[in-house]
C-alpha cells in the first residue's frame, strides 16, 4: 500500500551545506523527520554542486519518512556563475553589469530545461533571457 503524505516543503537550500539549524530546521521540525538524516542525504547528494543554491521538494510522510527531488540551481544563480558576478544589477533599467553570448544563453536554458514547463529550446532561452534582463545583463544578439 502505498505511504500516505502528511506535507510537500520546498526549500532552496546552498549545495552541501544543511544543517539542522534555520532555514531547514525552521522548515522540517514541526514535520517531526529526523533532520540529521535529511540533513546528510542532502549533503551527500549535492557535494558536486558546492556554491549553488539547489532547491529541494521534499515529500513527509505521516509515518515521519520522507523523500526529497533535487532541481537545478536557480536561473539567476546559474547567470551569475556563468558570468562571474556576485549580485544581479541595483538598478536593472540603467544600469548593465554583463552581458550573456547566445551560446551561455543556451547552455543554461539546456542544464534548466528539466525543471521548465517546456520542452522548447527556443522558449527556455527566452525564459532565461527575461531572468537576465531583470538582473541588468544583456543578452548578445547575432
Amino acid at each position: 500500500m502505498a505511504q500516505k503524505i502528511s506535507t510537500i516543503v520546498k526549500l532552496t537550500i546552498p549545495a552541501a551545506s544543511a544543517t539542522p539549524a534555520p532555514p531547514v530546521g525552521t522548515a522540517l521540525g514541526p514535520h517531526g523527520i529526523k533532520m540529521q538524516e535529511f540533513c546528510s542525504e542532502f549533503n551527500e547528494k549535492t557535494k558536486d554542486k558546492k556554491g549553488s543554491l539547489i532547491p529541494a521538494v521534499i515529500t513527509i510522510y505521516e509515518d515521519r519518512s520522507f523523500t526529497f527531488i533535487l532541481k537545478e540551481p536557480p536561473v539567476s544563480d546559474m547567470i551569475k556563475k556563468t558570468l562571474g558576478l556576485e549580485k544581479g544589477s541595483q538598478k536593472t533599467g540603467s544600469e548593465k553589469i554583463g552581458k550573456l553570448t547566445q551560446k551561455q544563453l543556451e547552455n543554461i536554458a539546456k542544464a534548466k530545461m528539466s525543471d521548465f514547463n517546456t520542452k522548447d529550446i527556443s522558449a527556455a532561452k527566452k525564459i532565461v533571457a527575461g531572468t537576465a534582463r531583470s538582473m541588468g545583463v544583456e543578452i548578445e544578439h547575432n
